[in-house]
């Protein structure tokens, strides 16, 4: 039982490096399930222990392959010759067109060992999924298992050649993943779980940079808008209710105190006018840094119900309000992206970002945007393309703004690089390095002001 325990503190310890958080009861429960469910069905272990540990669905996707890793299928290669790729590609055709998915593990593993190896030193120095895929092709496929799979039915009477053709594609799929957790689980043998657990594993959407996040990452982000727009309004409330009660009044207080011989038994406060501020949001929403930006967008969107007012201005190198835009778009987020560059004017002769211009133009043409109720955010890299950054246009903005903040996706060691002018506006405003959902987050529930 002491190697079994051993696994489970490093699964444990894995998912906490990822960020799910896990304390010391959900361990012990974790525990308890394996020693109730013991280790011969490998699939009923991996649910009870996703049942302890995780708190919701979207983990999943980082608890799968670290789950894998501690509690691996097998042990070393497969036994036997290694199989040539055309052999491989025949069986895989038979196993895909009658879904059995105990064979297709064994072929991912196989498949792994005698085409994913790479390396001089006796068997591998590791093991490649893609390398294995790029070898092994199973997407062209499809076409001999619909027809293996026509003919095991009869014709395939009752299936419709798209719906025969998903579900082919989606056998595939599984047998790719098969394929990557079969790779990582070699290399992991090598190299040590904990690295592989560490540098290995896709981490969770609100953990990856924005930079850097695919389609599919920035499609969870958006849907994850809404319950982290009601996480941050509850704690906006919350400090909005600690504001409303307001500091000490000391001249009332020591007044009060006369009748209880000069002792403040009750501190008397200065009672805040429950004024609700105001939003502006100026968002550069050219290349990388869109989806950055649109998240953001549909975030402070989603929370506009803690403030007085919100308008939202994006630009490339020309402004333009959309603050209507994205007040329509509460029912399509995806389509967020599409709708403000179709229906905005974002960019003037060239289609590189431009901070100098499009501040420039906020500031003479939305001035009246800004107060003293204001908080002001600006959401970009500051990258100007070699041209004026316009400095007094951001000087001019935060003389007339409440606050101004400017959150920024790069990461800090990048400022100032190339034509990065983050170092200049750094020193007219305040910014803060924002490259994930989660820092991002945290960042709106400390700055927003209540």
């Amino acid at each position: 039982m002491t190697a079994v325990a051993e696994r489970i503190t490093g699964l444990v310890g894995a998912l906490r490096a990822h960020g799910v958080r896990i304390g010391t009861g959900e361990s012990v429960d974790a525990a308890r399930a394996v020693e109730a469910l013991g280790l011969a069905d490998r699939e009923r272990l991996r649910e009870g222990l996703a049942a302890t540990l995780l708190h919701g669905a979207g983990q999943r996707a980082v608890f799968d392959p670290v789950f894998d890793l501690y509690f691996p299928r097998g042990v070393g290669g497969p036994d036997g010759e290694r199989a040539g790729r055309e052999a491989l590609r025949e069986r895989l055709a038979e196993a895909l067109a009658a879904d059995d998915g105990a064979l297709l593990a064994r072929l991912a593993a196989e498949a792994v060992d005698g085409l994913g190896g790479y390396g001089s030193s006796p068997g591998a120095d590791g093991w490649s999924a893609y390398q294995t895929l790029d070898r092994l092709r199973p997407q062209t496929l499809l076409a001999r298992v619909r027809a293996d799979v026509r003919g095991r039915d009869g014709g395939g009477e009752g299936f419709a050649d798209r719906l025969l053709d998903d579900e082919i594609r989606r056998r595939i799929e599984a047998f790719r993943r098969m394929v990557g957790t079969e790779a990582r689980r070699r290399v992991a043998e090598r190299r040590g779980r904990e690295e592989i657990a560490r540098r290995g594993v896709v981490p969770t959407a609100d953990r990856v940079d924005f930079l850097f996040a695919g389609r599919d990452q920035l499609a969870e982000l958006r849907r994850a808008v809404q319950p982290l727009a009601r996480k941050l309004a509850t704690r906006l409330a919350a400090r909005r209710r600690r504001a409303a009660r307001g500091t000490v009044d000391l001249r009332r207080t020591l007044r009060s105190s006369l009748s209880t011989g000069g002792v403040p038994m009750r501190p008397v406060l200065r009672r805040r006018r429950p004024v609700r501020p105001e939003l502006v949001l100026l968002c550069d929403v050219s290349g990388s840094v869109s989806g950055f930006s649109d998240f953001t967008m549909l975030l402070v969107q989603a929370l506009h119900d803690q403030f007085s007012k919100i308008r939202v201005f994006a630009f490339v190198n020309r402004l333009d309000e959309v603050t209507g835009l994205l007040d329509h778009g509460r029912a399509d987020p995806d389509g967020l992206s599409a709708r403000i560059r179709a229906e905005a004017t974002l960019t003037g002769w060239h289609g590189s970002s431009d901070y100098g211009v499009a501040l420039g133009e906020f500031a003479e043409r939305y001035g009246d945007a800004v107060g003293p109720r204001t908080t002001v955010f600006v959401l970009g890299d500051a990258r100007t393309n070699m041209s004026d950054p316009n400095l007094a246009a951001v000087r001019e903005v935060a003389r007339r703004a409440r606050r101004v903040y400017w959150l920024n996706p790069e990461p800090r060691g990048q400022w100032g690089t190339g034509d990065s002018a983050a170092p200049d506006y750094a020193g007219l405003v305040e910014m803060h390095e924002c490259r994930t959902a989660r820092q991002l987050g945290a960042l709106i529930a400390r700055l927003l002001p209540v």
